[in-house]
């Protein structure tokens, strides 16, 4: 059998004849990290944590120093380190892992060296422009590397650009509309990444994106129910619908619980406001009381259920 986890050892050990030390060598070759792969991973952690203070290092000595720094140390100093760090990058010796952690360091410096360019010269740009600017040139970086977590920065990035943008440049678009289009861009790179994404992109990349998705879907129906009527709405509940619907089937295909537990407590959320915008008197909020802790025990046992299922059928 391959791939099998700590469950399906017990599970054999069980209703087998299987020795102690059997299911310790199973555990072994299967469940548990060789040598190897601990070196593997105290390495890139060292080193995710070196780039992560070192930057971190960087933005508290401008912050601390400011005023008596010249303009040019400033911008001198931060280009420096954003040279030598993509200079390390372009190594050819370097392993790839460590390769993408410094390049996600080197990105987040990219957002540094604007920082600091803006407050010396007074630019007097929106808070968007900082981002957007952040956002376009790591673009590259992003394409070219590959790499899950400089992919979440950029995801991240481009939110906060265009929420920015909503609340500084267009104010005359609504809540719902917002969060219709946050919803659609990230419930985008989640279905792009499952069906299109040629290397195994990791499971937290996906619950993260997949969990921002949902929320934006949640804020913006709850927003429609209590607000007027606006016309971005009922899109809004046709691309939800097919959308959570789509969830649930990958989810069952997958034998995923995080799908078949996140889009129903946000369909919990939607029916409560929905039933608090029939009547918010004091037997409608005990109704939803109810209603809630009723639902939510029937999804917790379901799952279980449903994980019971799973494990039996490997």
């Amino acid at each position: 059998m391959k791939n099998m986890e700590r469950e399906d050892i017990h599970i054999i050990g069980r209703h087998s004849n299987l020795t102690e030390k059997g299911i310790a060598k199973a555990l072994k070759e299967n469940v548990y990290n060789d040598k190897e792969a601990w070196q593997k991973f105290f390495q890139l952690f060292f080193i995710s944590l070196g780039v992560g203070f070192t930057v971190s290092g960087i933005v508290f000595f401008f912050a601390y120093n400011w005023a008596d720094l010249h303009k040019f140390v400033k911008i001198g100093l931060t280009e420096g380190v954003l040279i030598a760090t993509t200079i390390i990058v372009l190594l050819p010796k370097i392993n790839s892992n460590i390769r993408n952690v410094i390049l996600t360091g080197a990105s987040v410096l990219v957002g540094v060296l604007f920082a600091v360019f803006g407050q010396i010269y007074q630019t007097g740009a929106n808070a968007y422009d900082f981002f957007l600017a952040w956002t376009v040139f790591v673009t590259l970086w992003v394409l070219v590397s590959n790499f899950a977590p400089l992919w979440l920065l950029y995801l991240v990035l481009i939110n906060t650009t265009f929420i920015l943008y909503s609340q500084q440049v267009a104010k005359d678009w609504s809540e719902v509309f917002v969060c219709s289009l946050l919803f659609i861009i990230n419930a985008t790179v989640l279905i792009s990444a499952i069906f299109l994404g040629k290397k195994k992109i990791p499971n937290w990349f996906l619950n993260t994106v997949a969990l921002a998705s949902v929320s934006y879907a949640t804020i913006g129906v709850v927003i429609g129910v209590f607000d007027k009527y606006q016309a971005t709405f009922p899109i809004l509940i046709l691309i939800t619908a097919i959308t959570f619907a789509l969830g649930i089937w990958h989810g069952l295909k997958t034998k995923s619980g995080f799908y078949l537990s996140v889009i129903p407590f946000s369909l919990i959320i939607i029916v409560s406001a929905l039933l608090i915008k029939i009547s918010d008197g004091e037997m409608m909020f005990l109704l939803v009381s109810l209603f809630i802790i009723t639902s939510v025990t029937l999804t917790i046992k379901n799952l279980i259920d449903i994980q019971k299922k799973w494990t039996n059928e490997k």
